[in-house]
Parts: structure tokens; C-alpha cells; sequence
């Protein structure tokens, strides 16, 4: 199975859903990648879906939008 990936942009409301994540699904099952510290990987969100962050790409290309830190365009 493949893992779920966890966008986030490194705000406070990113960083605790990321906690929240992570005390939900095992650290093993889910890839965090923080676009605040590597905008290298901004088109991939964007090509998995993500709108804004934080955001949950899971294994079967379904994304969840959690609460609402940055939009997507402002991490360009």
C-alpha cells in the first residue's frame, strides 16, 4: 500500500493538524512534506489536487482539505 501524503506549509494551524495527523494515522503510512521549507514540491501538490494546505493526499488520490493555513497559489 502506498502512503497518504500530509502537505503543510509550517504555519501554527498546519503544525497541529500535522500532530493531529499523525496521532491518527501511523507515522509509517504517511509522508509529511512541509512546503514552507521545500517549494520544490509545490507543483506536486498541485498535480495531486491540493488546493490549500494543510491538506491530505491519501493512497488512493482522494485529498482532504483540513481547516484552511495558506492557499496553494501563495506558496508559489
Amino acid at each position: 500500500m502506498s502512503k497518504a501524503i500530509f502537505y503543510h506549509a509550517g504555519c501554527p494551524v498546519c503544525l497541529s493538524a500535522e500532530q493531529d495527523i499523525l496521532n491518527l494515522i501511523p507515522e509509517e503510512q504517511v509522508h509529511v512534506v512541509n512546503l514552507g521549507a521545500d517549494a520544490t514540491k509545490v507543483k506536486a501538490a498541485e498535480a495531486a489536487g491540493v488546493k490549500s494546505v494543510p491538506a491530505l493526499v491519501m493512497s488512493n488520490g482522494n485529498v482532504l482539505h483540513i481547516n484552511f493555513g495558506a492557499a496553494i497559489e501563495d506558496l508559489k
